[in-house]
Order: structure tokens, then C-alpha cells, then sequence
């Protein structure tokens, strides 16, 4: 059985080849049925039309460590920093992320998890969407369909999302009232508790999720920025059981300090 899943100890480079040498002992991978076909079939759709993000099987990101490089997202993106911005993105570069909250097992944050290696799965109810994610103790986002922001949302790692159809192919999911924790990214792009993000999620075959996210937070970006990826499905997976505190040893040897 395959061996799919990575540790969550994305602290920095020096950490990098100890964190390579121990992915094959974290938690096994979700185990793939035989003989289940990946040819890329039509779209499927529920009965009233819409895109069902659904099915048998996971969404499988890829480890998207720079929501502006073109090796990991469709376009790269000039990141159009405040200099409060640019100066907090520059001091993570210059010390290796090594206080990156994910490292410390907390959660990924929105836009984040999308771009975590970890599977995730879509449940469509009439009122609401459910997403589960295998990262950070099985983490999950409920999406109510319809519903407006509250007045004065309280302050939280994935913040409070809505969401609406545009058309019967995309869903839009608007996010505020977060705790201003997160990063967006492994390389430190930074988020503030002003962030306010919009993601679109299409499917255009059975095997695709064109996956877009814009970015507005005013303390650290001059305007809205947009980026976006591709994740492909895969049939017969299921998320697993996912525990990043278990044996999170580089805590202990890279002298790193309480994330703020």
C-alpha cells in the first residue's frame, strides 16, 4: 500500500532532508481500490444541474509552496505588497519559515489548505457545503449557501464563509473574520486578520478541480491578487485517520520559538 501522506512539519530548509527521510514512515496512505479507471469522464452534475464536487474518491493537491510561482500555480502572479508586507514576507525568507504555524500543527488557514498535500473531500447538502480535510486532525469548513456575512464575525483560523452559485459550474465561497495567524503559503506570503479571500471551485471533467482564490488584505497588499490550480481527483482513495502532533520531532532541534 502506497505511502501518499506528509509530515506536517513544514518549518524550514534545514529541516527539509530530515522531513524527506521520514515521509515514509508517516500515517499509511488511503488505499486505492483495483482496477479503478482515472480516464477523465464528462463533468458529473446532481439532479438539479450543478456540479457535484463529489464521488467516490478524494481530491489530492499537490504541495503548492508559492501561491505566486509559476511551478506551482497556472500563472505566476506579481504579489503587490504594502512595505509592511513586503518587510514580514522578507524576514520569513531570510530565516527559512522556520515559525510557520503549520509547522506547529495548527491549521492551514484558507486559501492554505487547498494548497496542502493532504486529500480533502466535498459533501453538497440543499443549504450547505462540507469540506473535509485529512491535514491538521481532520479539520472542515461548513459553507452555508445563501446566507449573508454576520455583522461582527468572531476571529477564527478559517473564518466565516458563505457561499452561492454562479450558474450551475461554479461555486464562490467568500471568507472573512479571521484570526490573522495563517500564512498563505510555505514561503511566508503574510496574511493579517483584515484578509478577505474569494475562491471559485469548477469541475470541468470528472478528474479536474480548477481551484481560484483572490486575495485582499489591505495591511499587506495594495490591491486584490488572484491565483490559481489545478487538483486532481482520485477514485477509490478516502481520507485518513491524521494525527501532525505524532511524532513532530523537529520542534526539539530547530531552536524555533512560539509562532505569533
Amino acid at each position: 500500500m502506497p505511502h501518499r501522506n506528509l509530515a506536517c512539519n513544514a518549518l524550514a530548509t534545514i529541516a527539509l532532508v530530515s522531513w524527506l527521510s521520514v515521509t515514509a514512515l508517516a500515517q499509511p496512505a488511503a488505499k486505492k481500490q483495483a482496477d479503478v479507471p482515472e480516464t477523465a469522464q464528462p463533468t458529473p452534475r446532481l439532479p438539479d444541474g450543478k456540479v457535484d464536487f463529489g464521488g467516490k474518491g478524494v481530491w489530492a493537491p499537490i504541495w503548492v509552496l508559492d501561491w505566486s510561482d509559476k511551478k506551482y500555480v497556472t500563472q505566476p502572479v506579481e504579489v503587490p505588497f504594502t512595505p509592511a508586507g513586503l518587510a514580514l514576507f522578507q524576514e520569513r525568507r531570510a530565516n527559512n519559515s522556520k515559525d510557520d504555524p503549520e509547522g506547529y500543527c495548527l491549521p492551514a488557514g484558507i486559501p492554505r489548505y487547498t494548497g496542502t498535500p493532504y486529500p480533502f473531500q466535498i459533501i453538497q447538502l440543499p443549504d450547505r457545503v462540507v469540506i473535509l480535510y485529512e491535514g491538521a486532525s481532520h479539520t472542515y469548513r461548513v459553507i452555508p449557501l445563501g446566507s449573508k456575512h454576520s455583522a461582527d464575525p468572531d476571529p477564527s483560523w478559517l473564518g466565516e464563509s458563505v457561499g452561492w452559485w454562479e450558474g450551475n459550474d461554479t461555486l464562490v465561497v467568500d471568507t472573512i473574520g479571521f484570526n490573522g495567524r495563517t500564512w498563505l503559503d510555505y514561503v511566508g506570503h503574510p496574511a493579517s486578520d483584515q484578509l478577505h479571500v474569494i475562491e471559485k471551485f469548477r469541475r470541468p471533467d470528472s478528474l479536474t478541480l480548477l481551484y481560484e482564490a483572490t486575495i485582499e488584505d489591505s495591511k499587506y497588499y495594495t490591491k486584490p491578487w488572484t491565483t490559481s490550480f489545478k487538483v486532481r481527483f482520485r477514485p477509490g482513495w478516502e481520507i485518513k485517520e491524521y494525527v501532525c502532533l505524532e511524532n513532530n520531532k523537529d520542534l526539539l532541534h530547530l531552536g524555533t520559538k512560539e509562532p505569533k
